[in-house]
């Protein structure tokens, strides 16, 4: 069958504007007019306040989506991206989560090793107004589990929180195998607590635990540095900049001086940190950390126990300085824009800013390590690359990932299936949509998955290469033909003709061996 993908059917930060200021890189030129479109399509609907969507390393048939909550269950659910059904059994229901609009199920990180261990973590506001995080393992077979094993709860972290805003919640793994945890500062106005600038605090931080322990395995012993203290599961790394030095500051803490790091991205490819800050009054932000490894304090290119500034200062402008170190100390952000002010190269505003991801998919190569971010309140996209000291491709893409109807209204985050294709949650549609490349040959087979990334040899998806490929394949070219549209251009030529039987007859037999 010919797809040519066809639709279907609170406040968490702040805008859009970045300042050029001196602490900001040099921006490029914008890219140029033949640059890929884009426009997505809306995989998931009637979902209750779906935040976060990922998958495991290696599952490239499940996408699992996080519902914030339903009265005061917190629920992941798990889609077929095959069928592009959303399993009426929860793979997971938390209950009681706190009920405000920042609180309740926020986050999941799936172990490196899931489809072998079935280990996996959650972030979740409790209906105390804590902070929990959590482990689980999947019932049965990590591959085909449906279901978590209610049994495996155990209780990893937790820490107080004194307002309802501000909770942070994402978590993620990183390419040293520790587990990074955003917190927000604790709420209200002004970091009344000043968390931000605490080092003894988890609030307003990145926090890095190791949970496999020694020997880099989770569920076992030696995952458990506190075994008298309820509420830890977990060793502290050795490169963090505090371990064993509790009197200085926390030892989970990796970084600090953050407001609400809602959502940020682990480049799949570098490993490189985005972490995108919720601003207060004026200024939004994205700050960047590379990845280097987990080097000791000291070392060159060590990249723990930096201070991002929150609440001296907001973005780059200052804020509330008394008292706060030498400016010269902290790590401003690559990128900010204003609430009111209009600045180049986004010339928008909004109010809350929706971290962004990394695109590392194979259906739209032409955008590998193109990041991605929006505004939650204007509904505003953009995209970008930044190399650690230069921005450059920077592009609107609103007009782009709003094309359909419904568009996504709300987008409160960005995430990414195993492929590393690239999806939005809206909170306010309840709906997930996927993000694809603006042309008809995206899924000629009509698979639901991105034809770039999938074997070509073995192009009706049985799981034999033979001649029945060829087949499917003239079936799908003849109704492109047929229906005068491109959806038969696998050469990706521009054109529909019989160059492209014969690019898939040659992918077709140097895939013949093996995928």
């Amino acid at each position: 069958m010919l797809h040519l993908f066809s639709d279907s059917a609170g406040r968490l930060g702040r805008p859009f504007a970045v300042a050029a200021l001196s602490l900001v890189p040099i921006l490029a030129a914008a890219p140029e007019a033949g640059a890929q479109t884009l426009t997505t399509v809306r995989v998931a609907s009637g979902l209750s306040r779906p935040v976060y969507v990922t998958a495991p390393n290696g599952d490239y048939d499940r996408l699992f989506i996080v519902e914030q909550r339903s009265g005061t269950t917190g629920r992941i659910r798990v889609m077929n991206l095959r069928t592009r059904t959303v399993a009426p059994t929860p793979f997971l229901s938390v209950s009681p989560v706190a009920t405000a609009d920042e609180q309740g199920l926020l986050g999941l990180a799936f172990h490196p090793n899931y489809l072998q261990n079935g280990y996996f973590w959650i972030y979740y506001t409790a209906g105390d107004g804590s902070t929990v995080i959590e482990r689980y393992r999947a019932l049965g077979d990590p591959a085909t589990a449906t279901t978590a094993d209610p049994a495996s709860r155990q209780v990893v972290m937790t820490f107080s929180q004194p307002y309802n805003n501000h909770n942070g919640g994402w978590i993620g793994f990183g390419h040293d195998g520790y587990l990074y945890i955003a917190s927000g500062d604790g709420g209200a106005f002004n970091d009344p607590h000043g968390n931000g600038q605490n080092k003894h605090s988890y609030l307003g931080k990145i926090l890095r635990i190791d949970v496999d322990g020694p020997d880099n395995i989770p569920g076992t012993p030696d995952d458990d540095q506190y075994p008298n203290d309820p509420n830890k599961l977990y060793t502290i790394p050795s490169g963090n900049p505090y371990n064993g030095t509790p009197a200085l500051g926390l030892q989970e803490l990796w970084a600090y001086g953050l407001r609400n790091p809602w959502r940020c991205d682990i480049d799949p490819a570098t490993g490189d940190l985005y972490i995108a800050d919720v601003g207060q009054d004026q200024w939004e932000e994205i700050n960047f950390q590379p990845y280097t490894g987990n080097l000791l304090p000291g070392q060159s290119g060590y990249q723990g126990n930096k201070n991002y500034g929150w609440r001296c200062y907001e973005g780059n402008a200052p804020f509330l300085t008394s008292g706060c170190p030498a400016s010269s100390t902290m790590t401003f952000p690559f990128l900010v824009y204003g609430h009111t002010q209009v600045v180049p190269p986004t010339n928008a505003t909004g109010c809350s800013i929706t971290g962004g991801i990394v695109y590392r998919g194979c259906g739209i190569p032409e955008l590998d390590g193109t990041s991605f971010f929006a505004d939650y309140c204007s509904n505003r996209a953009f995209s970008l690359r930044y190399d650690g000291t230069t921005i450059t491709d920077f592009r609107e893409r609103t007009a782009e990932l709003r094309s359909i109807n419904p568009a996504y209204s709300g987008p409160v985050s960005f995430g990414r299936d195993a492929r590393g294709e690239m999806y939005i949650c809206s909170l306010f549609n309840g709906s997930v949509y996927q993000v694809v490349a603006d042309s008809p040959y995206y899924d000629l087979n009509g698979d639901f998955v991105p034809d770039a990334c999938t074997c070509s040899a073995d192009w009706d998806s049985s799981g034999t290469i033979n001649s029945n490929d060829i087949s499917a394949f003239l079936n799908s070219w003849l109704q492109a033909v047929s229906n005068g549209t491109l959806g038969g251009d696998f050469d990706r030529s521009g054109a529909v003709n019989s160059n492209d039987i014969s690019a898939f007859l040659s992918a077709w037999l140097d895939q013949i061996s093996g995928c």
